[in-house]
């Protein structure tokens, strides 16, 4: 009886789809919605406008004529950049048929797949042999996926324009070997939890559908084991049920990747681009097989990732560079017009994502993208609102997280890393933050080393910098042990750990606070930092409080940059700058560190300020140090003779033969330059002291900050779990302060 039910949900499962696999185009464009858009041109006007430009950019493209070259270069080649624009045009062009019902287009996506189809099955392995899982058309099979996932869609649009015969000939000189290439021939690149197959996965299952090709369905779905669908894997109602040891195919890449709260543990930037062919499927899904009701597996995961993505990003809309991250990415980037317009269609229809559709000023030329101009047309927009938020990490939610705290009156964020390793993308920086003032970094995450798509740094390839700097500790802000990274740089050791946050408290609006612990990043070592947004009135804008605890077994020299922009104010401490510049170290990143100026042990406790000047206004970092510890000023670049790396400056706070120690930083945000009138005002901290109290009891951290105008600002940490309904208290100067929770802040 039981066989019987999984029998007959198969078999519907197939009727189901064989039913509306005869109906084209039905991948991202349907016959319903072509005749809504068609019915509703000339009175929508971003998507008017959209319309126009991408028919003015096909038409000039077609003008050209038929591009289908021999492949043979790297990123940024002729004959890769080729192929890459016919993909973009080819689907444009598909859709630009259906909208506007003119043949040349269909003529056009004709031609170029004959052309392919021609070419294809005589392709040998690309020449370029530099990736894991080398390409045809491209050098890699990722591009050969990108390409299959957008021409996919051309074909859905001319399907029925095209002759059986042109089909059959199509389908068995061109689709079926490319996606039979993509995954049975590329095993390592198609079954397994990466952005790379997620593509593969997508490619093979959006030509799946078009074909109505039951194989390469599951395949896109199950993954290469998946000789049959998983009759197991549909709830009562259909609906495809979270697997957690499902190992392979387009729904582990959401089980595995994505945690509840839909951040993706490869971080932002390959999120963003992931993004596109996790929804672009959802939506053929959605399309064609309703009953899967994939935009609620694993709790509507997908939806959840649209939003994650966008607080992700500074105030200029621009992802946190976690991970490998290239900057300057942001949510105007085509994936994010995308996922923003799908979400907004099958989800809750948010009108929050209108504002975000609104600054992209495109939407896409299908059902998804009406649906957006139609509302924007009704001025249905709201704010998306930016707030303090944590995105736990991996698949069930329980390793570590990503937290973000913002300043509730002044454009201020802190972004903390405490997450897992992030997979192959990950680097070696845990406990790691960047700051940002109106959506400018003041102090920085390296990002990665990579020039993508310009064919003179290495093919657009990830330089060797990458690993040689960019992962490794020292690149971050984070303290580093004896100059060697966390878990002695090594994915297989990184990967079997994670961060665990401590603290995330942001009900009181002026006393944020964001607290993680690592346990595994160097042996018999405990890391515990805590950072502070503090708004108070003593202060002209917001204080980031840093409280990093070191607490080991062993003796170490220990590290701990800051990396920021432009250029030194002033200091409050001699130091002394060599004649000749000589690097920081050997390995581990510190090869390519200048060492440029340096104190001389300190000979007693003291606070350190260094001031600079950066878009035209004053920061200040105070440093609570001690008797016997330097700082360092440095500047990235040696060991650097392609000039592969930026020049960006950091200075260094170092402790020398230490078990316990802890390092108190505050960055003050002061006064400005205005270049016209020539004037600089506030220029100074407002920090005079920073004074750690030391006589307290074991499991606690207490500070004090004293300005310039003697007001004293008192802290204290709790360092003990479950700290959040405890009461504690501690006795400075002979008075005893009493609180619950993590953080104590007393003003005298």
């Amino acid at each position: 009886m039981i066989y019987l039910k999984k029998l007959i949900v198969f078999l519907l499962f197939i009727g189901f789809s064989i039913l509306h696999a005869s109906k084209h185009p039905n991948l991202i464009l349907t016959k319903k919605g072509v005749n809504a858009i068609q019915k509703h041109l000339g009175t929508i006007p971003i998507f008017d406008q959209t319309l126009a430009r991408v028919k003015q950019e096909v038409d000039k493209d077609i003008a050209t004529g038929i591009h289908v070259p021999i492949p043979k270069d790297m990123a940024g080649g002729y004959t890769h950049d080729r192929h890459k624009k016919n993909w973009f045009t080819l689907q444009k062009a598909g859709v630009l048929y259906q909208i506007l019902d003119e043949e040349k287009y269909a003529i056009y996506v004709k031609q170029v797949l004959m052309s392919y189809a021609k070419m294809y099955k005589n392709l040998p392995l690309h020449p370029k042999e530099r990736s894991y899982a080398r390409g045809k058309i491209f050098w890699q099979c990722l591009n050969d996926a990108n390409w299959l996932v957008y021409v996919s869609q051309a074909y859905d649009c001319i399907y029925d324009y095209l002759s059986k015969s042109e089909r059959v000939y199509l389908e068995e000189e061109l689709f079926i070997p490319y996606a039979e290439f993509l995954s049975e021939q590329n095993p390592k690149f198609f079954n397994r939890i990466h952005n790379h197959s997620t593509w593969g996965n997508v490619a093979v299952g959006m030509i799946g559908l078009v074909m109505n090709n039951e194989k390469f369905i599951r395949y896109a779905l199950e993954g290469l084991d998946a000789t049959t669908f998983d009759k197991n894997a549909m709830d009562n109602d259909g609906g495809l049920i979270y697997d957690k040891d499902r190992k392979a195919g387009f729904l582990s890449n959401l089980d595995q990747p994505f945690s509840p709260d839909g951040y993706y543990t490869e971080g932002p930037y390959y999120q963003r681009y992931a993004m596109y062919p996790f929804m672009v499927f959802a939506e053929a899904l959605e399309n064609t097989r309703p009953d899967l009701k994939i935009f609620n597996y694993k709790e509507g995961v997908l939806i959840k990732g649209v939003d994650a993505l966008l607080q992700l990003t500074n105030e200029k809309g621009e992802f946190f560079p976690l991970n490998d991250g290239q900057k300057g990415m942001s949510y105007l980037a085509n994936e994010l017009v995308a996922a923003v317009d799908i979400a907004y269609h099958f989800g809750k229809q948010d009108a929050t994502l209108l504002s975000i559709a609104k600054k992209q000023n495109t939407v896409l030329l299908d059902n998804t993208g009406l649906s957006v101009a139609l509302a924007l047309q009704q001025n249905k927009q709201q704010v998306f609102k930016k707030k303090s938020i944590q995105f736990r990490d991996g698949s069930k939610g329980d390793e570590g997280a990503v937290s973000i705290l913002r300043a509730q009156k002044k454009p201020f964020t802190v972004v903390m890393k405490n997450t897992a390793q992030g997979l192959s993308h990950g680097h070696y920086d845990k406990l790691s933050f960047s700051y940002y003032h109106k959506g400018e970094e003041v102090l920085q995450d390296y990002g990665l080393s990579r020039f993508v798509n310009v064919k003179q740094k290495n093919g657009g390839g990830y330089l060797k910098e990458n690993k040689t700097f960019a992962k490794q500790s020292i690149a971050h802000n984070t303290v580093v042990l004896d100059e060697t990274s966390h878990f002695k740089g090594k994915y297989k050791i990184g990967s079997q750990h994670h961060s665990e946050v401590f603290a995330f408290k942001t009900q009181d609006p002026n006393l944020q606070l964001a607290s993680a612990i690592e346990l595994n990043a160097y042996p018999d070592t405990k890391l515990h930092r805590s950072l502070i947004l503090l708004e108070d009135q003593d202060f002209e804008q917001p204080l980031l409080i840093d409280v990093f605890n070191i607490d080991s077994k062993n003796t170490h020299k220990i590290d701990l940059p800051f990396y920021y922009h432009d250029q030194i104010i002033g200091t409050n401490f001699k130091y002394q700058t060599p004649k000749v510049l000589t690097p920081l170290g050997e390995k581990n990143g510190y090869q390519h560190l200048w060492l440029e100026g340096q104190t001389p042990s300190l000979e007693m406790d003291k606070t350190l300020q260094v001031t600079w000047r950066s878009n035209n206004q004053f920061y200040t970092i105070s440093s609570a140090l001690s008797k016997g510890d330097e700082l360092l000023f440095t500047r990235i670049g040696a060991n650097d003779p392609k000039f592969n790396l930026r020049r960006d400056p950091a200075f260094i706070l170092r402790k020398k033969d230490v078990k316990n120690e802890v390092f108190i930083n505050i960055l003050e945000t002061h006064g400005g330059y205005n270049a016209v009138t020539e004037s600089a005002t506030n220029a100074f901290s407002s920090i005079k002291n920073i004074e750690l109290i030391k006589e307290v009891s074991e499991g606690y951290i207490a500070f004090k900050i004293i300005t310039t105008k003697d007001k004293v600002h008192l802290f204290a940490l709790c360092l003990e779990r479950n700290a959040t309904n405890k009461k504690h208290y501690i006795e400075v100067e002979g008075i005893t302060h009493h609180w619950k929770g993590e953080i104590f802040h007393y003003v005298n």
